[in-house]
């Protein structure tokens, strides 16, 4: 049999593509996963000055979650992203603001440019750059239906927590403890009972903190942590 020059280069040159291709989608994965941190808290992940003033789009005048925390993309849109339409539709954090779901899958530059438009304000001094880019990548690329995954009326995750056990005790437990409480400086994980906030820590990792993000595995797997995590203690 000839060896075939040709067909080493073709080889050659498929793997090359595909190593670019991972490499580029590896470079996006963790662009997303810290943009869903800036979702959640832009000046715990990036290190600006915390917000002292009420965002003027806030609509929850309730006084418990404004300053700083009506700054937050969170607070309008919800840990699932959906807004009036999602969790946030009803309760403390209601404010009647539609999700980010009409965005899905948007032109980067689009959502930047709405990102600093006259409704959400934000500014360069807030989201450089990169922070505007990282943020603008994680609504366009990296929503997730969490009613795949969270069963809202029960506030349960559709997930195994015998196996999510396992894989809380070799990812999770070296930072948080095997009961959720080892962090002195924060509350026990189990307290939080929130399935959406925590799959989408689960999935972005925790702002400014060295917190795994968790977006590349199988999905599975992190609801399966989340339906162990819900069962940790709440004290």
């Amino acid at each position: 049999m000839r060896f075939s020059w040709k067909f080493m280069g073709m080889l050659v040159a498929g793997a090359v593509a595909l190593t670019s291709t991972t490499a580029i989608a590896a470079e996006d994965a963790s662009s997303i996963a810290r943009g869903g941190r800036l979702y959640d808290k832009y000046w715990g992940e990036n290190k600006t000055a915390k917000p002292e003033t009420n965002h003027q789009s806030f609509a929850n005048k309730a006084g418990k979650y404004d300053k700083d925390a009506s700054w937050r993309c969170k607070e309008c849109h919800g840990w699932d992203y959906k807004g009036k339409d999602g969790a946030y539709g009803s309760g403390g954090h209601m404010t009647g603001i539609v999700g980010i779901q009409g965005a899905a899958g948007k032109d980067t530059a689009a959502i930047i440019a709405i990102m600093k438009d006259k409704t959400h304000g934000y500014t360069d001094a807030q989201l450089p750059a990169q922070d505007m880019k990282d943020l603008a990548m994680f609504v366009s690329k990296g929503q997730v239906d969490m009613t795949k995954y969270i069963d809202y009326a029960a506030k349960k995750a559709k997930g195994d927590a015998a196996k999510g056990e396992g894989y809380y005790n070799t990812i999770c437990a070296n930072c948080h403890g095997l009961d959720g409480k080892k962090i002195n400086n924060a509350p026990p994980l189990g307290s939080l009972q929130n399935p959406q906030e925590m799959l989408h820590k689960v999935l972005n990792g925790q702002p400014g903190q060295n917190m795994p993000a968790l977006r590349l595995l199988d999905p599975q797997i992190s609801v399966d942590l989340v339906a162990h995590m819900l069962t940790l203690p709440q004290q």
